[in-house]
């Protein structure tokens, strides 16, 4: 890819280069974007702008980076949206309230990217799981001011280490994407945006509970205020989904959705003073970019007014490894990089992730023909260890298997094994009871195993594969297609998983 030195200029709403990035959160580009939009048809938008304005915090993330990815396709923007852990200023009692009184990291606690097409029609949010293992690019130290050379660690230290500049630095030699915009909040604006739209429902199939963020939500749905809210979207010790900060960005996802349907649907895009009291929540307690100025606000808000859930993709970076132990970092998350590296191309490409309503079909079987419809499961195979052991006196059946959930995307602990058990005849699934839900997608795949709960197994779930194997049935979250036809801007998807707004949102 090519790369320029220094800094380059960036591109503005319209697509052209007036030199520019920026910075906020996930919540603010639904809430405050497209709030834009109303903002310059009200009659007195510019004058509100102009007072929303000067409450913003202005930073300068990009401010001597280097060896930058080009701009890709020229016309797209990508936003880079945070939300710090940074604690400083908060009163105790709020912290406490927020079950957020611990010590501050003074790291990422939510990382996503935000592609918009050049077209403002449609826009990918990729989540990026707090503890990737990433490479730190050479930099300067946030606290001593030492240059230090390139290093390794998870993704959220490099706003530890060095602050914006690095965290931008960091997503842009991982992704191969050029950041356009920085965008960071803190706790106390997302409560605050929450509870200004009075609330937002949530649904879940099962009971969800985590001491650590104070998360206590029972099945079905049910309607969060702020403080829940938060609670919802850090959660990451849930006992019934031990995915962790996997499910936490799945959740994550899937609020958004809710509150974008919320936003429009509440009349908050269209009530003036509703408007004024959401971006009044919002803008006095977030970080964006120097270059980003009210006319950027309101021509981008112009593009995007009609933009919904159905509009908007998510896609899920492909893993290799969910618990990938480094010494001084502990468990990681890996990245799939040879797979990952295709759903980041598309981006820079500014290809279409899923094809539209009326392209989708089945997936092509071995010989070309269409193959059975995907079976929906709630885990992704990505996010789930599996260890392929050979219940037979078949020398090559363990490979096969191996070989079978390794292409359908499952992340593989190691080697196939010689058997530790089972009949040699049916295909026998061990699991801890604690991963009942990633085992889900395991026996959706095998519909024709047994299972066997082992309390105490671990993450990894084990595979002992028996004579009556006969291939794997094909999974993905929310049953979309495993593969869709290329055309002029969609892009074929067999490596990732990416699913349309309103794929993701609680009303299907």
């Amino acid at each position: 890819m090519a790369t320029t030195g220094g800094r380059a200029p960036a591109r503005t709403p319209s697509g052209d280069r007036n030199g520019r990035p920026a910075g906020r959160n996930w919540l603010v580009l639904i809430t405050g974007v497209l709030a834009a939009a109303i903002l310059l048809t009200s009659g007195i938008g510019w004058a509100w702008v102009k007072h929303f304005d000067g409450k913003i915090q202005r930073i300068d993330p990009f401010k001597d980076l280097k060896d930058r990815p080009d701009t890709g396709s020229g016309k797209d923007l990508n936003f880079l949206i945070v939300g710090s852990d940074n604690r400083a200023g908060i009163p105790k009692e709020t912290l406490n309230k927020l079950h957020a009184g611990g010590e501050s990291c003074d790291c990422t606690d939510t990382m996503m990217l935000v592609h918009l097409n050049g077209k403002r029609d449609r826009a990918t949010i990729t989540s990026l799981p707090r503890d990737s293992y990433v490479e730190f690019p050479a930099h300067k130290d946030k606290t001593t001011g030492q240059q230090k050379g390139p290093s390794k660690g998870k993704i959220n230290a490099a706003y530890t280490l060095g602050g914006p500049s690095l965290t931008v630095a960091t997503v842009e030699k991982a992704t191969g994407i050029r950041i356009d915009h920085y965008i960071e909040v803190n706790f106390v604006s997302f409560v605050s945006v929450v509870d200004t739209l009075g609330g937002v429902e949530m649904c879940t199939p099962k009971p969800l509970r985590d001491p650590k963020s104070g998360l206590d939500l029972p099945a079905g749905t049910s309607k969060l205020d702020g403080v829940k809210a938060l609670q919802f979207v850090r959660a990451r010790y849930i006992p019934s989904d031990p995915t962790g900060d996997i499910g936490r960005t799945q959740r994550q996802q899937k609020f958004m959705t809710q509150v974008l349907a919320k936003a429009g649907s509440s009349g908050t895009l269209t009530d003036p003073l509703k408007l004024k009291n959401v971006l009044d929540a919002v803008l006095g307690s977030i970080k964006v970019d120097e270059g980003m100025s009210s006319q950027d606000f309101l021509e981008l808000g112009t593009k995007l007014r009609n933009l919904s859930n159905s509009g908007v993709t998510y896609a899920q970076i492909p893993l290799k490894s969910v618990d990938h132990v480094v010494p001084d970092w502990g468990s990681t998350v890996l990245w799939d990089d040879a797979k990952a590296q295709g759903l980041f191309k598309a981006m820079r490409e500014d290809k279409e992730l899923i094809a539209p309503p009326d392209r989708k079909s089945d997936p092509p079987g071995p010989s070309g023909a269409a193959g059975p419809a995907p079976v929906a499961v709630d885990v992704a195979p990505g996010d789930i260890s599996v260890q392929v052991y050979n219940g037979t006196p078949t020398a090559g059946l363990g490979p096969r298997v191996h070989e079978d959930l390794k292409g359908a995307g499952f992340v593989l602990a190691g080697p196939p094994r010689p058997s530790t058990g089972g009949d040699g005849v049916r295909t026998v699934i061990r699991y801890d009871p604690r991963w009942d839900r990633s085992v889900k997608t395991v026996q959706a795949a095998l519909p024709g195993a047994t299972l066997e709960p082992v309390t105490g197994l671990g993450r990894t779930i084990e595979v002992v594969a028996g004579s009556s194997y006969q291939g794997l049935t094909p999974v993905r979250v929310g049953a979309a297609p495993a593969e869709q036809p290329a055309g002029d801007s969609a892009t074929p998807n067999p490596a990732y998983s990416a699913k349309s707004g309103d794929e993701v949102s609680c009303k299907k």
